[in-house]
């Protein structure tokens, strides 16, 4: 996702920038994607996150990192983050949440 401002830190403002509270937010992962570390452009066996990708109305699909490997939502499943928050990076929007929840 391309940047509308600058910013230097992770921060919840920044992803209300771009994510709607108002608007339905949906799961379209079908698996946990793992992230690992990388040392001298060799991957390592240490995982540093996990990465699941996201829709909503008007918003391009978009990917947020988890620390804690989270529970796969179902697929198409509408979703609601715990502490979403963004970085703007080189005009790039990064997403991380501490946290998911399937809506009922």
């Amino acid at each position: 996702m391309k940047t509308k401002n600058s910013q230097n830190a992770y921060n919840e403002e920044t992803a209300r920038q771009y994510i709607s509270n108002d608007k339905p937010i949906i799961n379209v992962s079908s698996e946990v994607e793992i992230q690992y570390n990388w040392i001298d452009g060799k991957r390592t066996d240490e995982v540093t996150s996990y990465k699941l990708y996201f829709t909503q109305e008007g918003v391009n699909p978009f990917a947020v990192k988890f620390i804690k490997k989270p529970s796969l939502p179902p697929f198409l499943s509408e979703v609601k983050f715990d502490k979403l928050e963004a970085i703007e990076i080189r005009s790039n929007v990064y997403f991380r949440s501490e946290g998911i929840r399937v809506v009922k």
